[in-house]
């Protein structure tokens, strides 16, 4: 079962939902700003996206700009940053999608074709 992790009231989450929707493909809605990922189940995403750390916070967030965190991740080592997501759901960049055996994190069709068709 895919695990879907997103915001309702987040366009992005929205067209990545019908993206799903669209391919038949059943998943498990979280709405991350209530229940974000714990640290653990971050790092797993993580590697099984195979892209950076950094490309899981949401910079264009309120939170994010609010926090001054473009200044603060850079000198964060890679466990500071798990903590720091997990601790706010908001600092996350929606969706991400997970099966346990993929992951993504935002929402390009193309990528979203690749792994989740």
């Amino acid at each position: 079962m895919i695990t879907f992790y997103g915001y309702k009231r987040c366009g992005t989450s929205r067209k990545a939902e019908k993206f799903l929707e669209s391919v038949s493909k059943e998943y498990n809605f979280i709405d991350l700003t209530v229940e974000p990922p714990s640290k653990d189940e971050l790092k797993k995403i993580i590697e099984l996206s195979g892209e950076p750390i950094k490309k899981f916070f949401n910079t264009s967030g309120v939170v994010y700009k609010s926090e001054n965190m473009k200044d603060k991740v850079k000198d964060m080592s890679d466990e500071e940053k798990l903590e720091t997501l997990a601790s706010n759901g908001k600092l996350i960049k929606r969706p991400i999608v997970t099966d346990g055996k993929s992951a993504s994190v935002g929402f390009k069709e193309e990528i979203f074709s690749g792994i989740w068709k």
